[in-house]
């Protein structure tokens, strides 16, 4: 008798649709960067999730080998959102390294001039 057991889903608004571990939010992808970037052997990786079973962590290396540019595609987007979450914070500690007082008396400044500009009339008459 043979058995399957399904280790391997993709759920909509479950780790984002992307591949994961049944019953588990570990993705295909966390399991591919471990192994082959990290160099985290299977064993390894069960040690540090251990949760997981042998048999799930080599259930998604090979859903990894069998949908390679899948995983690859999710691998370089999350990269690439990372890259823009660091560009945006590397923008904002700029703007914060100001001092406060510096900031408040722009703020004066721009309302200052704001003061002292004639207000535009408003009439009802078309314009020539």
């Amino acid at each position: 008798m043979a058995v399957t057991v399904e280790r391997i889903t993709k759920t909509p608004g479950i780790c984002g649709g992307s591949a994961c571990i049944a019953g588990h939010r570990v993705r295909v992808l966390d399991i591919t960067v471990w192994h082959e970037q990290l160099g985290w052997s299977p064993d390894e990786i069960v040690s540090q999730i251990p949760t997981l079973s042998l048999a799930d962590v080599h259930a998604a290396l090979s859903y990894y080998y069998d949908h390679r540019e899948e995983i690859q595609q999710e691998i370089r987007a999350e990269r690439e959102m990372a890259e823009e979450i660091r560009r945006g914070l590397a923008q904002a500690k700029k703007g914060l390294a100001r001092p406060a007082e510096e900031v408040f008396d722009d703020i004066e400044r721009a309302i200052r001039s704001q003061r002292h500009r004639p207000i535009p009339s408003v009439t009802s008459e078309p314009h020539s």
